[in-house]
């Protein structure tokens, strides 16, 4: 059973609502801005003092000061506010407004939970220290962690500490799912350009076929991770896109442009992939007798949690929700987060808060992210305040 206090449970309607508001209205990718004015109204209605023109211009830092401040600690509380590329059809009464765009992967819930908890801190500042709250845009495809980070964050606001939590329709509501070590996997992307020579596909023999060679590429490519990479180590190599040819049956094409992704939880193994990729590319072509341009771009990092904040963490996690409802060694997802660049920066840790309904077969609850039919579960905003504010208060403890 969740421990979550009266004044917190009291803020449910009011954040539920702002969370609505924010899911009609969704933008994505640094174009954030009417998510980033409900904040700032939100944070000034409640006297909490913030700066703007983060991240580009939509990101939101608020500084909240404890009761004390004689430790000189600062910790930081990261949310992600903004949205999909997607037509949603969820079918809620407060399903997006906007054609084609939707909050399909719960970021108005954090930016909501986080809005709770920020009224709540400003209200109880029973904590010696300060807190800074990250409202932090274009976490799907834009960095937008690694903006703040470059911008100056935590050299303009040193923090000792950083924290993130992101919702999990695969773990029930009212459980909580974290691990030490790494918890999402980085996110790289691989381009390959295959040159042939085309012609008549009536005489291949005059021709080196690219639609041979990159066929060959992409067999090749699966033995990094079945051959090269330890069993006990984990990678996902997927190519997800291969272009060529010019519509015509007749015709081999010049070049093929094969495309994918790389999913790897150590930097030393990404390091490796890449040079694999690029060496097995070019070694199938010229047997071929065709050329391979491999192309790696390193993207988003790993996500590793730091063992000691991941076991504060469960600590936390265990007092507000019973220690049978917390899986402090859960299995690592190979989905990606660009909180992983503040990992880098700062110790802390990121948690998975559940909220599905098994028992409700059909709740858009249970879909799952980046699903058009997905919407965040509201009843798990109390859990998400209730956490912050026992984590705040367990890191920065009042002396006596």
């Amino acid at each position: 059973m969740t421990m979550i206090r009266n004044s917190i449970a009291a803020l449910k309607d009011e954040i539920t609502a702002l969370r609505r508001d924010l899911h009609q209205n969704p933008q994505t990718c640094y174009e954030e801005t009417y998510a980033s004015d409900l904040i700032a109204k939100s944070l000034t209605d409640w006297g909490v003092t913030f700066e703007r023109n983060w991240g580009g211009g939509t990101g939101i830092v608020a500084i909240i000061e404890g009761e004390t401040n004689t430790s000189g600690r600062a910790i930081g509380l990261r949310c992600d506010i903004d949205a999909l590329d997607i037509i949603e059809q969820s079918g809620q009464e407060w399903a997006s407004k906007i054609p084609g765009k939707m909050h399909g992967c719960g970021h108005d819930g954090h930016t909501s939970m986080m809005l709770g908890a920020a009224k709540y801190l400003q209200e109880n500042r029973q904590f010696d220290g300060k807190v800074y709250l990250i409202f932090q845009p274009a976490e799907e495809g834009g960095a937008g962690a690694v903006k703040m980070i470059e911008e100056g964050l935590f050299q303009k606001h040193p923090m000792d500490f950083v924290y993130g939590l992101h919702n999990w329709p695969g773990l029930k509501k009212g459980t909580i799912g974290l691990t030490p070590g790494p918890i999402m996997a980085c996110s790289d992307d691989i381009s390959i350009t295959v040159k042939g020579r085309g012609g008549h596909a009536a005489m291949p023999d005059g021709c080196v076929d690219p639609i041979v060679v990159a066929a060959q590429i992409v067999n090749g490519l699966q033995v990094i991770a079945s051959r090269n990479v330890s069993p006990v180590d984990t990678v996902v190599l997927s190519i997800t896109n291969i272009n060529g040819g010019t519509g015509a049956s007749n015709v081999i094409p010049d070049i093929v442009e094969l495309s994918g992704t790389v999913r790897a939880f150590k930097f030393e193994t990404r390091e490796f992939v890449a040079k694999r990729i690029k060496e097995i590319s070019e070694n199938i072509a010229a047997a071929y007798g065709a050329e391979a341009i491999a192309t790696y771009a390193f993207e988003y990092d790993p996500t590793i949690n730091h063992a000691a904040e991941s076991a504060v963490c469960a600590e936390v996690c265990k007092e507000l929700c019973g220690e049978e409802n917390v899986n402090d060694n859960i299995d690592p997802c190979m989905g990606a987060e660009d909180f992983g660049a503040m990992l880098k920066e700062v110790p802390g840790c990121y948690i998975w808060m559940g909220q599905g309904e098994p028992d409700q077969k059909d709740s858009p609850h249970n879909k799952g992210l980046h699903n058009s039919g997905y919407d965040f579960n509201d009843d798990i905003i109390p859990l998400g305040v209730e956490y912050w504010a026992r984590l705040v208060e367990k890191k920065l403890p009042i002396k006596i």
